[in-house]
Order: C-alpha cells, then sequence, then structure tokens
C-alpha cells in the first residue's frame, strides 16, 4: 500500500528541453503536495506555459503515435527488412536468436521527426545548411573537407559536418567540425587556454566509447575548429526523445554499459567529463557509444600521483548534477560522473527526468526521492525495474558521495556483468594508458605563441 500511494504521488520532468535563445523551458506534468511554491508564482507559471505547454503536446502526440496505420511508406518498407530469425519492436533495434543484438540509428529520419517538432513550436534554427557567407580556411577545407550542415550547437561552439570528396575514393568521408566560439569581452589568452585544454584532454583518449579527435585548426576568421570523427547515429538525447517512452531494456542497458566501460577508461587515465548528459554521448549507425565534448573535463590525478585531488564547484546541466557539487565543499570529481551515469540510464528507461535539480529544498521530487531512500523504499519511476537493476542504480543515484559505488564497483556488479554489450574495446593496451598531455592542462601556458605541445602542433 505505501509503493502504490508513492507511485502516486511521485511525478517525473519530461526529458524535453526547448531551447530558444536563452531560454530554457521545462515543463511538469504536476507539482507535488508539500511544494514551497507560491500561488502567485504558480499563477503566473500557469499564464506563461499554457500555451506552450498545449503546442508540445500536440505536437509530442504526432511525433509519438504509435498507430501501426499511421507509419510513412518509408517506415513501412524498413520495417519489413528483418532477418530470419530476428524480433523486434522497431527498425532501429533488432534481438537475435542467440541473445544478441543489433542497433540500426537513421538518424536523418529522428532529425526530420525533430525538426518538424521544432518549427511547430515556432522554434527555427536547427540543423541547416552552412550560410554560404561563412568561409574556413583552405588548409581546413583541403584536409577534411568544408564544414555544411549544423548538427549541434552550444554555449561554447557549434559543431557541423565535414564532406572529404577524395577523387580517387567514391563517395565522400565525413568528419564532425566543432567550431569553438569565442565570447563577448573573453581575452585571447583566456581564449586560447580554454579551447587547448579540451583538445589537448581529448586528443589524448583512445577509448571504443570516447569520441576521436583528430585536429585542431583555425579558419580565416580566428575561430579554432577541432576535427572529430563523425557518427552518423546522432547523439543519445534525439534518440530517447524521439522514442516515445523510453528505449528498449536491452538496448538501453547495451548504452549504458558501453556508458560506463567508457567513464571507467577515463577514470583509469586520472580524467572526469564532469557533463555527463545525453546531449553528450552520440551513436554511430550501428550502435556504438561515443563520449564527447569535454569543455568542462578535468585531470583528477596526474600520470605520477597515486592520489586523487579534490575539486570544489559547480558545472554541467542541472538535472545530471549531483547534489554534493551544490555545497561549497571539496569532492571527488569521478563520484559525479558515476552520478550522472545512474540519472542518464533512468532517461533511457522512462524517456524523464527523476528531478530538475537535486536540491532537496527547490525540489518536491528530490524530497520524495531521499525520503524513500531512508524507509529503504523505491519510488514509482524505479519500480519498473528489476531487482537487479534497482540495487545498482540506487547505489549509482546515492546522495551521499562517501556511500556512492565506484566505477570499479559498477564493472564486477552480478546484474552489470551480465549485459550484453555489443561494442567493447578490443585492445588492452589503449585501455590502460593514454598519452601524457591528457593531464597536463596545468602546465599550458596561457600566452598563444608558447603552446609548442606535439599533440596541437596543427593547430596554427
Amino acid at each position: 500500500m505505501e509503493n502504490t500511494k508513492q507511485q502516486k504521488e511521485q511525478t517525473v520532468l519530461p526529458l524535453l528541453f526547448v531551447k530558444a535563445g536563452k531560454k530554457l523551458l521545462l515543463e511538469v506534468d504536476h507539482q507535488q503536495p508539500g511544494s514551497k511554491e507560491t500561488k502567485h508564482e504558480h499563477d503566473n507559471h500557469v499564464k506563461s506555459s499554457h500555451h506552450t505547454s498545449s503546442k508540445i503536446s500536440a505536437t509530442l502526440q504526432k511525433m509519438f503515435h504509435t498507430d501501426k496505420g499511421s507509419d510513412t511508406e518509408s517506415e513501412k518498407s524498413e520495417n519489413t527488412n528483418i532477418q530470419p530469425g530476428q524480433t523486434t519492436s522497431n527498425t532501429r533495434f533488432q534481438k537475435t536468436e542467440a541473445g544478441k543484438h543489433i542497433h540500426n540509428l537513421s538518424y536523418s529520419k529522428r532529425t526530420h521527426r525533430m525538426q518538424n517538432f521544432f518549427k511547430e513550436l515556432g522554434i527555427h534554427g536547427q540543423p541547416a545548411a552552412v550560410n554560404d557567407k561563412h568561409v574556413h580556411s583552405q588548409s581546413l577545407s583541403e584536409k577534411y573537407g568544408k564544414p555544411q550542415e549544423v548538427i549541434g550547437k552550444g554555449a561554447f561552439g557549434i559543431v557541423r559536418i565535414a564532406h572529404k570528396i577524395e577523387p580517387r575514393v567514391p563517395g565522400e568521408k565525413l568528419f564532425a567540425v566543432k567550431e569553438f566560439k569565442r565570447h563577448h569581452n573573453e581575452p585571447s589568452k583566456k581564449y586560447i587556454k580554454r579551447l587547448t585544454s579540451e583538445f589537448c584532454i581529448s586528443s589524448s583518449l583512445h577509448h571504443i566509447n570516447v569520441i576521436d579527435t583528430l585536429d585542431l585548426l583555425q579558419d580565416t576568421q580566428g575561430n579554432y575548429c577541432e576535427v572529430m570523427e563523425y557518427c552518423s547515429g546522432g547523439d543519445l538525447y534525439s534518440l530517447i526523445v524521439t522514442s516515445g517512452g523510453g528505449l528498449e531494456k536491452d538496448e538501453g542497458n547495451c548504452f549504458f554499459g558501453q556508458l560506463i566501460n567508457g567513464v571507467k577508461y577515463l577514470h583509469d587515465n586520472g580524467v572526469a567529463h564532469r557533463d555527463l548528459k545525453p546531449e553528450n554521448l552520440i551513436l554511430t549507425f550501428n550502435g556504438c557509444l561515443k563520449i564527447t565534448d569535454f569543455g568542462n573535463a578535468e585531470c583528477f590525478r596526474m600520470a605520477w600521483e597515486t592520489q586523487p585531488h579534490l575539486t570544489r564547484g559547480i558545472c554541467g546541466s542541472e538535472p545530471y548534477i549531483a547534489p554534493e557539487e551544490f555545497k561549497d565543499e571539496l569532492f571527488d570529481s569521478r563520484s559525479v560522473d558515476i552520478w550522472a551515469c545512474g540519472i542518464i540510464y533512468m532517461s533511457m528507461m522512462t524517456s524523464s527526468l527523476l528531478w530538475r535539480v537535486a536540491i532537496e529544498k527547490e525540489d518536491a521530487n528530490f524530497k520524495a526521492y531521499l525520503e524513500a531512500k531512508k524507509k529503504n523504499t523505491f519510488t514509482a519511476p524505479f519500480q519498473c525495474l528489476t531487482e537487479g537493476q534497482r540495487e545498482l542504480i540506487s547505489k549509482i543515484i546515492e546522495p551521499d558521495p562517501k556511500k556512492r559505488i565506484t566505477i570499479e564497483q559498477i564493472i564486477t556488479d552480478s546484474w552489470f556483468s551480465s549485459i550484453y554489450i555489443c561494442h567493447r574495446q578490443t585492445t588492452s593496451t589503449s585501455d590502460s594508458s593514454i598519452s601524457s598531455t591528457s593531464c597536463s592542462i596545468n602546465a599550458v601556458n596561457e600566452q598563444a605563441t608558447a603552446i609548442n605541445k606535439t599533440s596541437i602542433a596543427n593547430m596554427v
């Protein structure tokens, strides 16, 4: 009876953030009892969001409509392309007889659906062709092709697809090019240090579940561009939003396993990501997950050290930030990565966010979670998991960082060990050692002319 009552009271936040300019819309299904929101604030919220909420609901019904009669001709044709012995509830994820599976991610279709969604909301500026006036340097175009479609936007840069055509090779090779934005009135020294710090870390990481960073070049406008491998499966966030109610269990488990393996590699080599979220996890067409965007990454342990450095401060997106980051105390940066992995897993399973922010006084959902933890019970979102899943995720989303499970303990967990992960690191040498430049960002001279590391020799 207690669990049933909690299930009725517990609410979740839809995993849908619409970014329009500098505004971030977060629509909450229902406000829990006990919230300190005043009536005046509530009325203002209702007035301001009622119209947008109606449009979101109408559009989501169109996007996530599951009636078989609504399939387009292209979707119907794809549904017939299933090999004998395979069973599937959708074309993106196919199970085989041997208990294995196949990912088939069509990013172009999801992009089209997302474009229609933003269009109906009256929001523009989604993936589009590059402006002809934006001219890149010949060195960048000659080496990697001309950057064209925008596939990602953030506070620190824009990511485009570069199309490289080889005369003697049929077709074209694609690269992802991240253009670092220089903030208004940002000093040149700070700008150079910021982008080189990210590049020094990312270019020294070599793992199947970490994005491969190739080069750092300058365009004719003076902006630096980081060249990376291109993954045609899009990002995990888009996949979750367009999945309609969450990913299939085996599908989400596979992505979770790849994420944990990638994070373990980072932590083994002294790097904490500090901004793990579905938007920063990209996928290949066959479902290989790769961690990207190391703009907030930090080195908690140098190659010659045995003990990690503690840190303090907030960075990342609020729903994925661990509670200890909101306190003015030192903490282990590895533990915040682990916390984020748990939130991401629940997002994949439910297509929802557990809470807006992990602060008891500011979020009723997080407060309810803390109360359930004290009673050793599980609230509604966790009741959809198996016993093994609940036990592990509960240890990952542990509010006390001192009690939170470590990455090594996750790897040896019985339920985690049972997950079939279709993409694993094949070589052991690169899994245990990386170039020393990855953890040398503190030694980077702020003078742009003084940067002479081999790994960034081609940056100018």
